[in-house]
């Protein structure tokens, strides 16, 4: 059998290939931008789902794109069934859409909660980080570890904001609360990169209160295999976080963790 993280970094590498190749056709066409993004989106995860179940055809495949839905389990009766990918063909769509070169292809696997093998695909960078529970992370093979800030005064932090943001948002409150215990704040436009730069030491600390698992599944297994702390908003030990509604503060280190947690509202 194929080994599960070469066949998931194959299949990322692959998705940043797609949007690489539809980025030049954008100008030779008639259609806006958002129709040509969304066929682009379509033909990454196509050629993503293409290399998964052609390695591993009794998975589930779960992707953002609706026409693509679940993949079909052969025989719910064997173990592999249990194993679901999840992928973002395109995460950033709104800097892909602008030429803003931070945009990525996630894919995970996971039986459950538990993800096993991860990779996100910078293709503007040619990066690809890569996870294997147990196993470490890696930046195009070469190991990463978090950074070991401690201290919310020293920390980069990156937040995200949902789509159609008013003033009461949770996401507002938790920007204006944590701002002025940080040394600065960033947002990125794509979850995945965020994770992806946290555990690598780019970034110190991000969280997230709604998110679709596709966003975060792959970037949550990059933050834990590089040393990182994940853990809810309030109460409760750091652990595995739910991918049916994932909501969560990962941090580099706990104690930067527990500070966060500290300052940010009860909501």
């Amino acid at each position: 059998m194929q080994d599960h993280l070469e066949v998931c970094e194959a299949a990322a590498r692959a998705g940043g290939r797609v949007l690489g190749e539809w980025l030049g056709r954008f100008a030779v066409s008639n259609k806006g931008p958002r129709d040509l993004v969304t066929e682009a989106d379509l033909a990454s995860q196509r050629e993503i789902r293409r290399i998964i179940l052609g390695a591993f055809p009794e998975h589930g495949f779960i992707g953002e794109e609706a026409t693509d839905g679940v993949a079909q389990v052969v025989d719910p009766n064997r173990p592999e069934s249990e194993l679901r990918w999840f992928v973002d063909p395109l995460d950033g769509t709104t800097n892909y859409v602008h030429g803003f070169p931070a945009y990525c292809v996630s894919v995970a696997l996971a039986r459950g909660d538990e993800i096993l093998v991860a990779a996100i695909h910078d293709p503007v960078r040619d990066e690809c980080f890569t996870a294997r529970a147990g196993g470490g992370a890696a930046l195009n093979g070469r190991p990463i570890n978090t950074s070991r800030t401690t201290a919310l005064i020293d920390a980069l932090v990156a937040l995200s904001f949902p789509p159609h943001v008013n003033l009461e948002s949770a996401a507002v409150a938790d920007f204006l609360a944590v701002i002025p215990h940080v040394h600065s704040v960033r947002r990125t436009g794509s979850t995945a990169i965020n994770l992806a730069y946290l555990a690598c030491g780019r970034l110190d600390a991000f969280w997230v209160r709604s998110i679709a698992s596709w966003d975060v599944a792959a970037g949550l297994l990059l933050v834990a295999e590089a040393g990182g702390a994940i853990g809810p908003f309030h109460g409760g030990r750091p652990g595995p976080v739910s991918l049916e509604r994932p909501a969560f503060i990962a941090a580099c280190t706990p104690e930067l963790l527990t500070g966060l947690r500290k300052v940010m509202p009860a909501g």
